[in-house]
């Protein structure tokens, strides 16, 4: 995102949230026949993986992560045309659609009809009532596809939420505009972007448990079908902090991983936020991709000017770019953007310490976090953010932080090494202050972790340890 001390949408409504303002998609199938509910605002910094409760127990993960992602997951949901296939990879594909609708796009003002199918979760119930909730997905869209997820929640005073729209994607950007859906609320949650945030947080009301959608889209008459391989969310109650204590350095590793600057593609491809200067998220996104050897084909990277260095950094961008949001800063878009590649899944979590980054880097496992901070609050970084992605890719025998930083005037000069006890302040807190003074949202530790569909014995058993399964 932008290095500007100007507020971003995502803070100024993160913000909003925390300050407790108060705010219907409809089921699948006349949600799209209505066309989309107008879509919400933008991506805010949250989590996943998660634990238990319990005043007086141990300190705990206030993140709950539950992901479908097994055949007998598949087969545990109800399902209306959908089906689960089995195999190396288990998904959920189109079998019989189960009906037809009109989706009008919102950005395009394109009417199509569409066969569809559905499948709906069982119920989930959160081991940490939430505050927050994220969905992820990671799917294939062939040409000619694509698929919205949604939630419903049961609040802890009983109510329920309408079914929500957390997101209407495809890979790529012919047959419809992917897109987050504004407007949805219903007087004590809201949907901002891709999170449901509840209103009024020091009320005590809580999301207690949660469903979630899927329908997936193909054109009609047709045999083409999305295979949808993981569906999860995340419910996070992350207290409100402006410090965290400070964790003791246990690791002195670095993981190689490709650089690349935002800053050297400034101007270029303006239609997607405005150019480089913001794509920071799909910048971070493609060094964690290639790092696990996902690439480009020339065919793929064909519509990209020749003479612009890096153009995989510009197809990142436009694949991950939410014409809602306006922005390629949607968590969900690019976790999902990272599993279009061969054999990566992709989850938007969140932390609770560097311990755990130590513990993901240990296992060859790299990070990509968001923070905001003013300049003077993150030593070396020469500049202040109201919301920014970088890479952490591992640490120093003292414990700094390493990090592929991509707000850098060029590649070479990505790599950085920030403070250990400044860079895990801007990132774990939920308040601070901004260049006015003002009170403004921290992200809570925000993530997102891209790793094998298969991943070895350590690498699983780390995931793990971090509350991600």
């Amino acid at each position: 995102m932008s290095r500007a001390e100007q507020p971003s949408r995502r803070t100024v409504l993160a913000a909003a949230v925390a300050a407790a303002v108060t705010g219907g998609a409809a089921p699948a199938a006349a949600a799209a026949a209505a066309g989309p509910a107008t879509a919400a605002g933008p991506a805010t910094d949250a989590g996943e993986a998660g634990d238990a409760s319990g005043a007086d127990a141990a300190p705990v993960r206030p993140v709950d992560n539950r992901a479908w992602t097994t055949y007998n997951d598949w087969r545990s949901g109800t399902a209306h045309g959908t089906c689960a296939v089995a195999g190396a990879r288990p998904g959920l594909e189109i079998a019989a659609p189960a009906g037809t609708t009109d989706y009008t796009d919102p950005h395009t003002g394109t009417t199509a009809t569409w066969e569809y199918a559905t499948w709906t979760s069982p119920v989930h119930r959160l081991s940490v009532p939430a505050t927050e909730a994220i969905a992820s997905w990671n799917a294939r869209t062939p040409a000619g596809t694509w698929l919205q997820v949604e939630l419903k929640g049961t609040y802890s005073d009983g109510t329920d939420t309408p079914w929500y729209v957390m997101g209407r994607w495809a890979a790529g950007d012919q047959d419809i505009r992917r897109t987050s859906v504004d407007g949805q609320s219903d007087g004590k949650s809201t949907i901002w972007t891709d999170t449901l945030s509840l209103d009024d947080p020091a009320s005590g009301l809580r999301l207690t448990s949660y469903r979630l959608r899927l329908t997936l889209y193909r054109r009609t008459g047709t045999k083409l079908t999305p295979t949808v391989w993981r569906i999860g969310a995340m419910g996070s109650d992350v207290p409100d902090r402006f410090t965290v204590p400070a964790s003791t350095p246990g690791l002195a590793k670095e993981l190689i991983v490709p650089r690349y600057s935002q800053e050297i593609h400034a101007g270029q491809y303006p239609q997607y936020d405005n150019g480089g200067e913001a794509w920071c998220s799909p910048t971070s996104s493609q060094m964690i991709i290639e790092y696990w050897g996902g690439r480009l084909t020339p065919e793929q990277l064909a519509w990209v000017d020749p003479s612009y260095a890096d153009p995989q950094i510009c197809h990142a961008a436009r694949c991950t770019y939410d014409y809602q949001y306006t922005g390629c800063g949607n968590w969900p878009f690019n976790a999902a953007y990272a599993a279009t590649y061969k054999d990566l899944q992709g989850v938007v979590t969140r932390l609770g310490s560097l311990t755990d980054l130590e513990t993901l880097i240990a296992a060859g496992i790299p990070a990509i976090t968001s923070q905001s901070f003013l300049k003077t609050e993150l030593t070396g970084a020469g500049y202040g953010t109201s919301g920014h992605l970088m890479t952490v890719i591992g640490f120093t025998a003292n414990g700094d932080v390493i990090a592929n930083d991509p707000a850098s005037p060029s590649d070479e000069a990505v790599r950085r090494v920030y403070l250990r006890r400044e860079f895990e302040n801007i990132w774990l807190r939920t308040k601070r202050y901004n260049a006015s003074g003002k009170v403004v949202s921290g992200t809570g530790g925000v993530c997102y972790l891209y790793f094998p569909a298969h991943p070895t014995a350590h690498q699983r058993k780390a995931l793990t340890a971090v509350g991600v399964r």
